[in-house]
Protein backbone atom coordinates (compact mmCIF):
# COMPACT_ATOMS: atom_id res chain seq x y z
CA UNK A 1 0.00 0.00 0.00
CA UNK A 2 2.80 2.34 0.90
CA UNK A 3 4.60 1.64 -2.34
CA UNK A 4 1.45 2.43 -4.33
CA UNK A 5 1.07 5.72 -2.47
CA UNK A 6 4.70 6.62 -3.13
CA UNK A 7 4.25 5.75 -6.77
CA UNK A 8 1.18 7.99 -6.98
CA UNK A 9 3.04 10.87 -5.33
CA UNK A 10 5.99 10.44 -7.69
CA UNK A 11 3.68 10.41 -10.70
CA UNK A 12 1.97 13.56 -9.49
CA UNK A 13 5.36 15.25 -9.05
CA UNK A 14 6.35 14.33 -12.60
CA UNK A 15 3.01 15.65 -13.89
CA UNK A 16 3.42 18.92 -12.02
CA UNK A 17 6.97 19.32 -13.34
CA UNK A 18 5.75 18.71 -16.88
CA UNK A 19 2.99 21.26 -16.40
CA UNK A 20 5.55 23.72 -15.09
CA UNK A 21 7.65 23.27 -18.16
CA UNK A 22 4.63 23.72 -20.41
CA UNK A 23 3.72 26.98 -18.72
CA UNK A 24 7.21 28.44 -19.18
CA UNK A 25 7.14 31.06 -21.99
CA UNK A 26 8.46 29.57 -25.21
CA UNK A 27 11.40 31.20 -26.90
CA UNK A 28 12.44 33.32 -23.94
CA UNK A 29 16.12 33.04 -24.94
CA UNK A 30 17.59 35.82 -27.04
CA UNK A 31 20.82 35.02 -28.92
CA UNK A 32 22.91 38.04 -29.89
CA UNK A 33 26.12 37.91 -31.94
CA UNK A 34 28.71 40.55 -31.06
CA UNK A 35 32.37 41.44 -31.17
CA UNK A 36 34.20 41.23 -27.85
CA UNK A 37 35.02 44.84 -26.99
CA UNK A 38 33.01 46.87 -26.23
CA UNK A 39 29.87 45.19 -27.56
CA UNK A 40 29.91 41.93 -25.60
CA UNK A 41 30.98 43.81 -22.48
CA UNK A 42 28.01 46.17 -22.79
CA UNK A 43 25.65 43.26 -23.40
CA UNK A 44 26.85 41.58 -20.20
CA UNK A 45 25.79 44.69 -18.28
CA UNK A 46 22.15 44.36 -19.37
CA UNK A 47 21.81 40.63 -18.71
CA UNK A 48 20.40 41.03 -15.16
CA UNK A 49 17.85 43.63 -16.30
CA UNK A 50 16.66 41.39 -19.13
CA UNK A 51 16.55 38.34 -16.85
CA UNK A 52 14.22 40.26 -14.53
CA UNK A 53 11.99 40.85 -17.58
CA UNK A 54 11.95 37.17 -18.50
CA UNK A 55 14.58 37.26 -21.25
CA UNK A 56 17.60 34.96 -21.12
CA UNK A 57 20.28 36.84 -23.06
CA UNK A 58 22.96 34.64 -24.64
CA UNK A 59 25.94 36.45 -26.18
CA UNK A 60 27.99 34.79 -28.91
CA UNK A 61 31.34 36.51 -29.47
CA UNK A 62 33.00 36.81 -32.90
CA UNK A 63 36.19 38.48 -34.12
CA UNK A 64 34.99 39.34 -37.62
CA UNK A 65 32.31 41.48 -39.25
CA UNK A 66 30.75 38.87 -41.55
CA UNK A 67 29.57 35.91 -39.47
CA UNK A 68 27.39 37.96 -37.09
CA UNK A 69 25.31 39.23 -40.03
CA UNK A 70 25.08 35.87 -41.75
CA UNK A 71 23.88 34.19 -38.56
CA UNK A 72 21.13 36.75 -38.06
CA UNK A 73 20.06 36.51 -41.68
CA UNK A 74 19.92 32.70 -41.42
CA UNK A 75 17.98 32.80 -38.17
CA UNK A 76 20.77 31.24 -36.12
CA UNK A 77 20.98 34.40 -34.00
CA UNK A 78 18.17 36.80 -33.12
CA UNK A 79 20.18 39.99 -33.44
CA UNK A 80 23.71 41.34 -33.54
CA UNK A 81 25.53 44.31 -32.13
CA UNK A 82 28.82 45.38 -33.71
CA UNK A 83 28.31 47.57 -36.78
CA UNK A 84 27.57 50.99 -38.21
CA UNK A 85 24.77 51.74 -40.67
CA UNK A 86 27.12 52.47 -43.63
CA UNK A 87 28.68 49.03 -43.12
CA UNK A 88 25.25 47.39 -42.81
CA UNK A 89 23.96 49.10 -45.96
CA UNK A 90 26.96 47.92 -47.96
CA UNK A 91 26.66 44.38 -46.54
CA UNK A 92 22.97 44.18 -47.47
CA UNK A 93 23.76 45.43 -50.97
CA UNK A 94 26.55 42.91 -51.56
CA UNK A 95 24.97 39.88 -49.87
CA UNK A 96 21.30 40.42 -50.67
CA UNK A 97 20.38 40.34 -46.98
CA UNK A 98 17.57 42.38 -45.41
CA UNK A 99 18.94 43.33 -42.03
CA UNK A 100 17.83 46.58 -40.41
CA UNK A 101 18.91 48.79 -37.54
CA UNK A 102 16.91 48.57 -34.31
CA UNK A 103 18.60 51.07 -31.97
CA UNK A 104 21.76 53.17 -31.97
CA UNK A 105 23.86 52.58 -28.87
CA UNK A 106 27.34 54.05 -29.07
CA UNK A 107 30.05 55.64 -31.20
CA UNK A 108 33.61 54.32 -31.40
CA UNK A 109 35.79 57.15 -32.76
CA UNK A 110 37.94 55.58 -35.51
CA UNK A 111 41.67 56.13 -35.04
CA UNK A 112 45.07 56.10 -36.76
CA UNK A 113 47.91 54.40 -34.84
CA UNK A 114 51.67 54.04 -35.18
CA UNK A 115 54.46 52.47 -33.17
CA UNK A 116 57.12 54.29 -35.23
CA UNK A 117 55.94 57.90 -35.31
CA UNK A 118 54.35 60.33 -32.89
CA UNK A 119 52.47 62.46 -35.41
CA UNK A 120 50.89 62.07 -38.84
CA UNK A 121 53.19 64.84 -40.10
CA UNK A 122 56.23 62.71 -39.17
CA UNK A 123 55.39 59.98 -41.69
CA UNK A 124 58.13 59.78 -44.35
CA UNK A 125 57.71 59.77 -48.10
CA UNK A 126 56.54 56.35 -49.25
CA UNK A 127 55.21 55.38 -45.80
CA UNK A 128 53.21 52.16 -45.60
CA UNK A 129 49.65 52.69 -44.33
CA UNK A 130 47.24 49.84 -43.55
CA UNK A 131 43.48 50.37 -43.82
CA UNK A 132 40.43 48.04 -43.62
CA UNK A 133 39.71 46.17 -46.83
CA UNK A 134 35.93 46.60 -46.96
CA UNK A 135 34.11 49.64 -48.38
CA UNK A 136 32.57 51.15 -45.26
CA UNK A 137 35.57 51.13 -42.94
CA UNK A 138 38.02 51.64 -45.79
CA UNK A 139 36.19 54.80 -46.77
CA UNK A 140 36.03 55.85 -43.14
CA UNK A 141 39.82 55.47 -42.88
CA UNK A 142 40.42 57.58 -45.98
CA UNK A 143 38.11 60.33 -44.69
CA UNK A 144 40.13 60.47 -41.48
CA UNK A 145 43.42 60.65 -43.40
CA UNK A 146 41.97 63.44 -45.54
CA UNK A 147 40.96 65.35 -42.42
CA UNK A 148 44.45 64.79 -40.96
CA UNK A 149 46.01 66.27 -44.12
CA UNK A 150 47.88 63.16 -45.27
CA UNK A 151 45.87 62.82 -48.50
CA UNK A 152 43.20 64.76 -50.38
CA UNK A 153 40.04 63.06 -51.60
CA UNK A 154 38.00 64.04 -54.64
CA UNK A 155 34.88 64.15 -52.46
CA UNK A 156 35.60 64.30 -48.72
CA UNK A 157 31.89 63.83 -47.98
CA UNK A 158 31.71 60.40 -49.64
CA UNK A 159 31.71 57.74 -46.88
CA UNK A 160 32.53 55.02 -49.42
CA UNK A 161 35.62 56.64 -50.92
CA UNK A 162 38.22 54.19 -52.23
CA UNK A 163 41.89 54.43 -53.11
CA UNK A 164 40.81 55.46 -56.63
CA UNK A 165 39.18 58.54 -55.12
CA UNK A 166 42.46 59.96 -53.80
CA UNK A 167 43.08 63.23 -55.65
CA UNK A 168 46.40 64.10 -54.01
CA UNK A 169 48.98 61.99 -52.19
CA UNK A 170 51.94 64.35 -51.63
CA UNK A 171 53.95 61.87 -49.53
CA UNK A 172 53.22 59.07 -51.99
CA UNK A 173 52.17 56.81 -49.15
CA UNK A 174 51.52 53.20 -50.04
CA UNK A 175 48.36 51.48 -48.87
CA UNK A 176 47.73 47.91 -47.75
CA UNK A 177 44.10 46.85 -47.49
CA UNK A 178 43.66 44.19 -44.83
CA UNK A 179 40.85 42.58 -42.86
CA UNK A 180 39.89 44.94 -40.04
CA UNK A 181 40.48 42.37 -37.28
CA UNK A 182 44.11 41.85 -38.34
CA UNK A 183 45.15 45.52 -38.26
CA UNK A 184 46.33 45.64 -34.61
CA UNK A 185 48.54 42.62 -35.31
CA UNK A 186 50.36 44.33 -38.20
CA UNK A 187 50.97 47.57 -36.33
CA UNK A 188 54.67 46.73 -35.94
CA UNK A 189 54.98 46.00 -39.66
CA UNK A 190 53.58 49.26 -41.06
CA UNK A 191 54.11 52.96 -40.48
CA UNK A 192 50.46 53.69 -39.75
CA UNK A 193 47.32 51.59 -39.30
CA UNK A 194 43.72 52.74 -39.26
CA UNK A 195 41.95 50.62 -36.64
CA UNK A 196 38.35 50.28 -35.49
CA UNK A 197 38.08 51.12 -31.82
CA UNK A 198 36.69 47.73 -30.78
CA UNK A 199 39.80 46.04 -32.18
CA UNK A 200 42.07 48.78 -30.78
CA UNK A 201 40.65 48.29 -27.28
CA UNK A 202 40.90 44.52 -27.60
CA UNK A 203 44.60 44.96 -28.46
CA UNK A 204 45.28 47.10 -25.40
CA UNK A 205 45.40 50.43 -27.24
CA UNK A 206 43.84 53.54 -25.70
CA UNK A 207 42.22 55.51 -28.53
CA UNK A 208 42.04 58.76 -26.58
CA UNK A 209 45.79 58.61 -25.80
CA UNK A 210 47.43 56.45 -28.47
CA UNK A 211 45.71 57.57 -31.68
CA UNK A 212 47.62 60.07 -33.84
CA UNK A 213 44.32 61.09 -35.43
CA UNK A 214 40.81 60.23 -34.30
CA UNK A 215 37.25 61.02 -35.31
CA UNK A 216 35.45 63.72 -33.37
CA UNK A 217 32.60 63.05 -30.96
CA UNK A 218 30.03 63.97 -33.64
CA UNK A 219 31.01 60.99 -35.79
CA UNK A 220 28.02 59.67 -37.79
CA UNK A 221 29.27 56.11 -37.38
CA UNK A 222 26.93 54.95 -34.61
CA UNK A 223 27.04 51.27 -33.63
CA UNK A 224 23.58 49.69 -33.87
CA UNK A 225 21.66 46.75 -32.56
CA UNK A 226 20.61 44.97 -35.78
CA UNK A 227 17.99 42.34 -36.61
CA UNK A 228 16.10 40.89 -39.54
CA UNK A 229 13.32 43.13 -40.82
CA UNK A 230 10.67 40.61 -39.78
CA UNK A 231 12.01 40.46 -36.21
CA UNK A 232 12.33 44.15 -35.36
CA UNK A 233 9.12 44.24 -33.31
CA UNK A 234 9.87 41.04 -31.40
CA UNK A 235 9.24 41.96 -27.73
CA UNK A 236 12.54 40.39 -26.65
CA UNK A 237 14.52 42.45 -29.15
CA UNK A 238 12.65 45.60 -28.13
CA UNK A 239 13.43 44.90 -24.47
CA UNK A 240 17.11 44.55 -25.36
CA UNK A 241 17.03 47.80 -27.35
CA UNK A 242 15.54 49.64 -24.38
CA UNK A 243 18.08 48.13 -21.99
CA UNK A 244 21.01 49.11 -24.22
CA UNK A 245 19.82 52.72 -24.22
CA UNK A 246 19.22 52.90 -20.48
CA UNK A 247 20.87 55.35 -18.05
CA UNK A 248 22.78 52.42 -16.53
CA UNK A 249 24.44 51.60 -19.85
CA UNK A 250 25.25 55.24 -20.50
CA UNK A 251 26.95 55.49 -17.10
CA UNK A 252 28.85 52.24 -17.74
CA UNK A 253 30.12 53.37 -21.16
CA UNK A 254 31.27 56.75 -19.86
CA UNK A 255 33.02 55.25 -16.85
CA UNK A 256 34.52 52.15 -18.45
CA UNK A 257 35.91 53.56 -21.69
CA UNK A 258 36.84 57.11 -20.72
CA UNK A 259 36.06 58.69 -24.08
CA UNK A 260 37.25 55.80 -26.26
CA UNK A 261 33.58 54.81 -26.61
CA UNK A 262 30.79 57.41 -26.48
CA UNK A 263 27.06 56.90 -25.79
CA UNK A 264 24.92 57.75 -28.81
CA UNK A 265 21.76 58.54 -26.82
Amino acid sequence: MLSKRLFALAAAAVLLAACGRAEKPAGDTLVVAATAVPHAEILEIVKPKLAAEGVNLQVRVFNDYVQPNLLVDQGQADANYFQTKPYLDEFNKERGTRLVTVAGVHVEPFGAYSRRYKAIADLPKGALVAIPNEPSNGGRALLLLHKAGLIQLKDPTNPLSTLKDIASNPKQVKFRELEAATLPRVLDQVDLALINTNYALDAGLNPSKDALAIESADSPYVNFLVARADRVNDPKIQKLAAALRSPEVKTFIEGKYQGAVLPAF
